[in-house]
């Protein structure tokens, strides 16, 4: 099943499939809910599940790795390929590889596929909490966190490395010391956040791009309904029958995060391959107006190293 998603081949020289399935809940629902989620999508054909530090969800997702090679849905754990984040609290030089074993015990893994930065952002040491205090916020030194990350690379505890959330200038600035280059920049980008500038810059630096979001997170705390209330989109996917939202992204060469625990969804958001947008249609989406959902307020403050949501996206707003 898994074999219907095709990869895409990153600079690290891994293959990382091109759909994913997401594990960011808001309230987290119980571990059982999760796990049997999981082993629906390895079942439905997912092969590739994004998690983090601060979801609560590497454990669960952890269970159902094992019972998927229990109950033979896949053959060994190389079928999968697994995501996963460095929360801002971790954001020390010397608490990066320390978090990532702490993530892989969670896990049950020995590795981690990609191992992502969540945030160009650095909290006090301590529990995870989110929403968190601005008093908890730190400057955050990039260099010395993303010499930690290829650590993680040498150690073989991460095939991969890559960040999440970095607008155009942070990504120049850590490129300029990067003895590995970051695989994967994740953010935030959809029909209603077409990321345009950002897909070229990291088109021309061969990182590749990952959309968070992807169908606006309609129906959570911080979403939008801009995806799936678009009369644009509702018109073409009339005459497709199919989830164009997806399809768009897929075409602009970037990888997807979906989130759905509805087996049927999950399914649908699977059926991207082998059709395509016409020119006309490309052209309509192109002009549905663009916005930000997701601004991360949180991590501007005046005593931090971002005093405006301008410095944090670095004018990409």
């Amino acid at each position: 099943m898994g074999e219907n998603v095709p990869s895409v081949v990153l600079n690290s020289g891994w293959k990382m499939p091109i759909i994913a399935l997401g594990t960011a809940s808001q309230p987290v629902p119980p571990p059982q809910v999760l796990i049997s989620a999981y082993l629906d999508a390895i079942e439905v054909g997912y092969r590739h599940f994004d998690t983090a530090a601060l979801y609560n969800s590497e454990e669960p997702l952890g269970h159902a790795i094992a019972e998927a090679l229990q109950r033979g849905l896949i053959g060994t754990r190389d079928d999968l390929f697994i995501t996963s984040k460095l929360w801002c609290t971790d954001a020390h030089p010397d608490l990066v590889v320390p978090a990532l074993k702490n993530t892989l015990q969670k896990l049950g893994l020995e590795y981690v596929d990609l191992y992502l930065v969540h945030w160009p952002a650095r909290l006090k040491k301590g529990e995870i909490v989110f929403p968190f205090s601005s008093e908890d916020i730190l400057p955050f030194e990039m260099r010395r966190t993303w010499e930690a990350m290829e650590e993680c690379c040498r150690l073989g505890l991460a095939k991969s490395i890559g960040v999440s959330n970095f607008a155009c200038n942070k990504l120049s600035q850590l490129l300029a010391h990067a003895t590995i280059p970051p695989a994967v920049n994740q953010v935030e980008l959809n029909t209603a956040w077409q990321q345009r500038k950002l897909i070229d810059f990291c088109k021309e630096k061969g990182i590749h791009v990952s959309a968070w979001s992807p169908l606006g997170a309609n129906g959570t705390w911080w979403g939008t309904n801009a995806v799936m209330d678009c009369l644009i989109l509702k018109e073409i996917a009339l005459a497709k029958g199919k989830t164009v939202a997806l399809r768009w992204i897929y075409e602009k060469g970037v990888s997807v995060v979906v989130k759905s625990y509805n087996k049927g969804r999950m399914k649908e958001n699977l059926q991207i391959f082998g059709w395509e947008l016409s020119g006309d249609e490309l052209n309509k989406v192109s002009q549905i107006p663009q916005q930000r959902k997701f601004y991360g307020e949180q991590f501007v403050s005046t005593n931090g190293p971002y005093k405006s949501l301008d410095e944090l996206w670095d004018g990409e707003i």
